[in-house]
């Protein structure tokens, strides 16, 4: 897999879109040694992009147009809305024989625009990273699918970017999409409910005494690090993504269901939907079927829910606690109707409604962004490195977790429970508490 010097020094790579994840691969692919990295963004950005981008050995050009007519692989970095607009206008403009790739997060919108606009003789490769820009990729998992390509063009695509060291998963565009919506669509819009649940509130969950403990630092850092990204990129992946609308009506439908059980008090039947960690359960979910396809975010979800459900205990005290404890009932409330807002905003598909949810709640927390992100940053690192999360997160970890929140990802702060707890994580990506 490793390419020549001649084939580094030859074969011209192309980046159309030069938001953060397509900068960072540009200049990834340019820092391993790629000598004609072609890159473009909007025409009115040209000039300030020349400039910014002198010294980094990237060609500048003015558009997809200059891109697309002499680059071999080509890879549009686009928001999933505007793919079928880009390459509408640019696709024909696509090198003989070139390899055509795209980076969007939700991959039929892209695989059709693609087979409809690009011409015949053009080779289909797509890739998803499946993180964000700000994360090392090496060892993260990244997908590529051989779609309409002859091995030989797919050598090439899978060499240009072995820079990355990541852990390539090779799946068709259909099997890329369900899988991100089993791991994803609901992870996401369980932090976003978090966040908007808070800012709705007007207060900081840290400066808040029932949101001060382990799990509570994993819930807050991966929310502000969701809230301070590029709204698109959540968006995309739920709206456009048909699997991943079906995920969050359940989701919203497990939050309204136990939320009710809840105030009504009807402790039986509540514990039992909550002992079958109710949304997964009922969206035929296995989160360890799709390890393999994990996102940082996904990893921390299924860890701190797994360290819950295994402790029987705890998960009596958190069943108890969400029953009969009113002393946070305004934030339940408030975290169902962010749900259910949520929810109904990604059912309708309205993308201008969800971009404003999104910055409203941005805009409360951005002041806190730079420190949260350095700590967000620290976690996910501890995470890829294998090594022990300290105390850092999990200093005090054992918690009454509301248990409406137990499957769906809201919990409370610990009352009672060991100091110096340790989260270790296996070859395999295997959480592990200990004392």
């Amino acid at each position: 897999m490793t390419p020549s010097v001649d084939e580094k020094e030859t074969l011209e790579i192309g980046l159309i879109g030069l938001g953060e994840m397509g900068l960072a691969y540009a200049k990834r692919i340019s820092k391993a040694g790629w000598k004609r990295v072609n890159v473009c963004d909007l025409p009115s950005r040209h000039e300030q992009l020349k400039e910014q981008l002198k010294d980094t050995g990237l060609n500048v050009l003015r558009d997809g147009h200059a891109v697309s007519r002499r680059s071999d692989f080509i890879i549009y970095s686009v928001e999933a809305e505007n793919i079928d607009r880009v390459v509408e206008q640019y696709g024909p403009s696509t090198k003989l024989g070139a390899i055509v790739a795209g980076q969007t997060s939700v991959k039929e919108p892209e695989i059709k625009a693609f087979e409809k606009h690009l011409p015949q003789d053009v080779h289909i490769v797509s890739c998803h990273s499946l993180h964000g820009p700000t994360v090392d990729p090496r060892g993260q998992p990244l997908v590529m699918i051989k779609h309409r390509a002859s091995q030989e063009k797919f050598g090439i695509a899978m060499r240009v970017l072995s820079c990355l060291e990541s852990q390539v998963v090779q799946l068709s565009y259909k099997e890329h999409d369900r899988i991100t919506a089993d791991t994803q669509a609901v992870t996401h819009v369980a932090f976003l409910s978090m966040g908007t649940a808070w800012k709705t509130q007007k207060r900081f969950p840290w400066e808040t005494p029932q949101y001060v403990g382990g799990i509570e630092n994993v819930k807050v850092y991966m929310a502000l690090r969701i809230y301070s990204n590029k709204w698109h990129v959540y968006a995309g992946l739920a709206i456009m993504n048909p699997s991943a609308k079906s995920q969050v009506k359940q989701y919203s439908q497990s939050v309204s269901d136990l939320f009710k059980l809840m105030i009504q008090e009807k402790k039986e039947e509540f514990t039992n939907r909550v002992r079958t960690v109710d949304c997964w359960y009922n969206s035929g979910i296995n989160p360890y079927e799709h390890m393999v396809c994990q996102t940082p975010l996904f990893r921390l979800w299924t860890g701190i829910t797994e360290y819950l459900f295994r402790n029987t205990d705890m998960l009596n005290e958190a069943i108890h606690a969400a029953l009969y404890d009113k002393d946070i009932r305004a934030d339940d409330m408030e975290f169902y109707s962010a749900s259910k807002g949520w929810a109904e905003c990604i059912e309708i598909g309205n993308m201008v409604a969800y971009q404003k949810r999104f910055e409203d709640t941005t805009k409360f927390f951005e002041s806190r962004f730079e420190e949260s992100n350095k700590i967000g940053s620290d976690m996910i690192k501890t995470l890829l490195d294998g090594k022990e999360l300290l105390a850092l997160c999990f200093g005090r970890v054992t918690l009454a977790l509301r248990p409406g929140r137990a499957s769906q990802g809201l919990a409370r702060a610990p009352k009672s429970g060991p100091d110096n707890l340790h989260l270790k994580i296996d070859d395999m990506g295997n959480f592990q508490l200990q004392e």
